[in-house]
This record gives C-alpha cells, sequence and structure tokens, in this order.
C-alpha cells in the first residue's frame, strides 16, 4: 500500500487531481498504512503552504429562531436545543470582535448570522458598515456567513471590502436529505457559485459525523473541487442535546485524521482549517490535525460553544514546530 500511497503523493505533487476511488481507499487505511498516508499528507501541506498554520475566528453576530431545520443546529426554531436568541449585534461589537481577532493573530475573521438569508434593508446596511470600518481600521480580511446569496448582494459585499464568502455544503448532495428538508442542496451551490462571482474567495466545507458513509465524504471533497473553494472548513458533529442528532456519537480520533488526509490529498492548495467539534472528537490527538495535512485551525469560541483558550491552541502549533501566520 505504501507504493500506492507514494503514487498518490507524487501524482499530486505533479499536478493531478486524484480520483475518488482513490480517496475511497484512503479512507479504509489503518496501522502504518495509515500512519505513511498522514506523512504523505504532511509533505503536501509543506510543499503548498510551508510551516505556517493560518487562525481564523468568527462572531456569532446574529443568534438563534432560523427556520432552516438542519438536523444538527442548535440554532434551529424547529428543535428544543438551549441556544442563545438575539438580533443582529451593532456596528461597534462587531468592530470589536475584529480588533480582539487581529489581536490574536488571525488574518480572517468571520461575521457569522442565523437564518438562512439576510433581506436588503438596515440589517444587511449594519454589516456592510461593519466591514468597511474592519477594513478601514485593521489588518483583518474580513468573512461573511449570512445565508443565501442573490448577485446583488454578492456585489455589495465584494464593493464593501468582503474578501470572504462561507457558507458550507454540509455533506454531500447524496445524503443531504437526510439532513435538511428546508431547501434544497442547489441552493447553497448556487451560493458558493454567486459568491465567486462576485470577486470574493469562498470558503465552503461541512460536518462530518452526521451519519453520512466513507463514499460520501469523498463526495463531498469532489464536490467542493469542482466548485473550486478557496478555502475547506472541517467540522466534526458535537451533538447538541434537543436536536435530531442529539445523541449520534460515531467519529473516532483516527476517522477525524483520515477525513483531514482526505482533503488535503484531494484539494491539495486549498486552505484546509479544522473548525468546530476537535475537542469532542479528536480528543488527545488534536495535535495530530497538521500531521494529518490541516493548514489552518478555528481559535476562539464556535457559534453556541465555546472553544478552547488561545494560549492552548497557540502552544498546539508550537509544539507541532510550527508558526501561526500572524507570526512575525
Amino acid at each position: 500500500m505504501r507504493h500506492q500511497i507514494n503514487q498518490w503523493t507524487d501524482k499530486v505533487l505533479s499536478g493531478g487531481n486524484l480520483s475518488a476511488e482513490d480517496g475511497l481507499k484512503m479512507l479504509h487505511l489503518e496501522g502504518a498504512d495509515l500512519a505513511y498516508l498522514f506523512a504523505g499528507a504532511q509533505l503536501l501541506r509543506e510543499h503548498f503552504f510551508g510551516r505556517k498554520i493560518a487562525l481564523c475566528s468568527i462572531i456569532n453576530a446574529k443568534s438563534g429562531l432560523c427556520r432552516e431545520d438542519c438536523a444538527f443546529c442548535a440554532q434551529s426554531a424547529h428543535h428544543q436545543a438551549e441556544a442563545p436568541i438575539y438580533p443582529l449585534k451593532d456596528v461597534e461589537e462587531i468592530l470589536a470582535g475584529a480588533r480582539l481577532a487581529e489581536q490574536r493573530g488571525c488574518r480572517c475573521y468571520g461575521i457569522v448570522t442565523s437564518g438562512n438569508r439576510l433581506q436588503p434593508g438596515e440589517e444587511m446596511d449594519r454589516i456592510l458598515t461593519a466591514i468597511r470600518e474592519i477594513r478601514r481600521t485593521t489588518s483583518i480580511r474580513p468573512s461573511a456567513s449570512l445565508g443565501f446569496l442573490d448577485s446583488a448582494t454578492g456585489a455589495a459585499l465584494a464593493a464593501a471590502g468582503c474578501i470572504t464568502y462561507h457558507h458550507n455544503l454540509e455533506t454531500a448532495r447524496s445524503f443531504f436529505h437526510r439532513i435538511c428538508t428546508t431547501h434544497d442542496y442547489e441552493e447553497a451551490v448556487e451560493t458558493v457559485r454567486v459568491a465567486k462571482a462576485a470577486g470574493m474567495a469562498v470558503c465552503s466545507g461541512g460536518i462530518f459525523g452526521l451519519g453520512e458513509d466513507l463514499r460520501q465524504r469523498v463526495e463531498l471533497a469532489t464536490t467542493l473541487r469542482d466548485l473550486k473553494v478557496d478555502s475547506i472548513p472541517l467540522n466534526f458533529l458535537a451533538p447538541v442535546p434537543g436536536t435530531p442528532l442529539g445523541n449520534r456519537r460515531e467519529l473516532t480520533p483516527m476517522d477525524c485524521l483520515r477525513i483531514i488526509a482526505l482533503f488535503r490529498y484531494l484539494l491539495p492548495d486549498r486552505r484546509i482549517s479544522v473548525c468546530g467539534g476537535r475537542e469532542l472528537n479528536l480528543r488527545e490527538f488534536q495535535s495530530w490535525i497538521f500531521l494529518a495535512g490541516a493548514s489552518g485551525v478555528m481559535v476562539g469560541n464556535y457559534l453556541t460553544r465555546r472553544g478552547r483558550e488561545l494560549s492552548d491552541d497557540l502552544q498546539l502549533i508550537e509544539d507541532a514546530g510550527l508558526q501561526y501566520d500572524g507570526c512575525p
């Protein structure tokens, strides 16, 4: 199997693409073969990104009462989860979050709102003002995650200085109907296309451990590759009581690391960041995410859960012999 892994690595370094079947084989590796795959993934990460690890953070700028029924989400109005509910934060609060992110060494700061889209009007004007102020007063590259986009909204965000639009596909098209019934998968795909057409970079990934099979994990990776997204956040289910998936726990640390390596091989030159659920699912193997090919990590709090202390994550990066991207 090691000869096969070497062939995969050489093909990627030569500019080739691996097949879905290659990806599926990776997800079945165990033992020394799996460790050998991680070595190849690390080589690819170093080839495309050197020894720098990108940090990103988010602000939950508007929380709760979402009308979508995503089975994993604490903010859905369809579920009984205990999640904070509040309207859109004011510009100064959003700007303060960006300044804090800058102090922590983050380059990317995401403004995230609940719901399937923001309508034109006061809320959107507030978001646009906040983005302009972030660009004017900080070195942060602002990102927005506001739900579905139309071309006019995409153009307005880009004109205000939004560098990246974040919109997860969540899972494979073939599995999506098991996770959400209130919108169609193609709506999310179209939002990715709209954001790119507006001139923004696109950050789009998914969440694993929802009940999808191995082939569907590969399917998500190949879909994101076909869409030419710029960065991929990988999340691992942290079950929330009161949601339909509140009792699901199926991922092992090695499952998570296989997924990271899979994405590094199938999307080798794209930023791959490990985000929500890493503490719960990786446990003592969190430091292995970089060995498996991750080139970024989300720091600070998540949407409805507290994250780790920043000092712990910076130590994680230092202990791996790496530097975070804000280092001089």
